[in-house]
C-alpha cells in the first residue's frame, strides 16, 4: 500500500522467519493458494463492487506507464497498486482452499498467512485495508457450495470485523463471535442482529478480562449454535505491543482463545477451523503470536 504503511509485506516475512528459527514450520504441511474464482467472491460481494476494485487496479498500469502514480487511494488508509488485485484472489482463494481441504478431510485445521486482510470490506465497500473479505466469502462458500447447515466466525482482532457483520448479519447459519476495542476504529453503526456476539471492550482491556467474557458469552453460544466448522478471523493487533490499538493482549492469551476455539471444534465440528490472517503490525508481537496460535492449532 505503498512505503511506511504498516499493512505491508514484512508482516509474512516476519511469520515466515519466527516458523523458521523455532523449527515449527518442519511440523507444518505447507500448500500454496489457488486464486479465488469470481463467482465465488460473489457469494459476499456484490458484482459491481468487485469490478470497481479490478478496474483500479487494472488502469494503473496505464498511468504508470504514462508517468502516474504508482498507488491509488480509496480511503486515507486504503491503496491499492497493479499486483493488489491477484493479491485479493490469491488471499480469498487461500481461505477457500484450506476449506476445501479441511472438508475433504485431508487436514484437520489449516492457518492461512495471507495478504491483504479481510474483515473491514463490505458486501459492497473496500475500507481499513481491506478489500474483499476473505473469511465472509470462505464461511458462505462452506454453505452454498459445501452444504453445511451451520458454521462460526470468531474475530479477535483489535477492530470491530464491520465488513464481515455487515455481510453475516441476520443469517442464521452464522454465528460471529467477536471482542474488539471500543469506542475505536472503524466508525459503526453496530447490528443487533441475533446470529452476533458482539463484545466492544474499553482501550487497556487485558487479556484476563477478554477471557473471562469469552467464557461467558462466547462459549454458551457457540455450544448451542453447534458449528460444523469454524473461522477465525485472526488478528493480532490487541497485543500489548502493538500501537494499533491499546489492548493488553500477550501470546499466552492468543493460545487460551484458540485452545477454548478448538475444543468447541472438537465438540460439534469433527475439529475443523479454518483460520486467515487480519491485523497485527507490531513485527516481532504478531509472530510470536501467530507461533502460539499455530502450536495449539497443531498440537505442538
Amino acid at each position: 500500500m505503498g512505503n511506511g504503511h504498516p499493512e505491508c509485506p514484512a508482516r509474512l516475512d516476519a511469520i515466515e522467519d519466527r516458523l523458521l528459527i523455532t523449527g515449527l514450520d518442519t511440523a507444518l504441511e505447507r500448500r500454496e493458494a489457488t486464486a479465488a474464482s469470481l463467482t465465488d467472491l460473489e457469494l459476499a460481494h456484490g458484482r459491481m463492487h468487485l469490478a470497481a476494485i479490478r478496474g483500479l487496479s487494472d488502469g494503473l498500469r496505464d498511468e504508470i506507464a504514462a508517468g502516474g502514480p504508482t498507488h491509488a487511494q480509496i480511503d486515507p488508509d486504503t491503496a491499492i497498486n497493479i499486483h493488489s488485485w491477484d493479491a485479493i484472489l490469491m488471499a480469498a482463494g487461500a481461505a477457500i482452499d484450506a476449506t476445501d481441504a479441511v472438508l475433504a478431510g485431508e487436514m484437520v485445521n489449516a492457518f492461512c498467512a495471507v495478504r491483504p486482510p479481510g474483515h473491514h470490506a463490505t458486501r459492497h465497500q473496500a475500507m481499513g485495508f481491506c478489500f474483499v473479505n476473505n473469511v465472509a466469502v470462505a464461511a458462505k462458500y462452506a454453505l452454498e457450495r459445501h452444504g453445511l447447515k451451520r458454521v462460526a466466525i470468531i474475530d479477535f482482532d483489535v477492530h470491530h470485523g464491520n465488513g464481515t457483520e455487515d455481510i453475516v448479519a441476520g443469517d442464521e447459519r452464522i454465528l460471529m463471535c467477536s471482542f474488539y476495542q471500543h469506542p475505536f476504529y472503524p466508525p459503526w453503526e453496530h447490528s443487533t442482529a441475533a446470529n452476533l456476539v458482539n463484545l466492544p471492550v474499553p482501550a487497556y482491556t487485558k487479556g484476563m478480562d477478554v477471557r473471562e467474557l469469552i467464557d461467558m458469552m462466547w462459549l454458551p453460544r457457540l455450544d448451542a449454535h453447534r458449528p460444523q466448522l469454524i473461522f477465525i478471523s485472526a488478528g493480532f493487533d490487541a497485543h500489548r505491543e502493538d500501537d494499533m490499538g491499546q489492548m493488553g493482549l500477550v501470546e499466552n492469551d492468543y493460545a487460551w482463545i484458540t485452545e477454548r476455539v478448538k475444543e468447541v471444534a472438537q465438540r460439534h465440528a469433527q475439529g475443523r477451523i479454518v483460520s486467515v490472517l487480519e491485523g497485527g503490525y507490531n513485527l516481532s508481537a504478531l509472530a510470536r503470536s501467530v507461533e502460539a496460535h499455530l502450536r495449539v492449532l497443531a498440537g505442538v
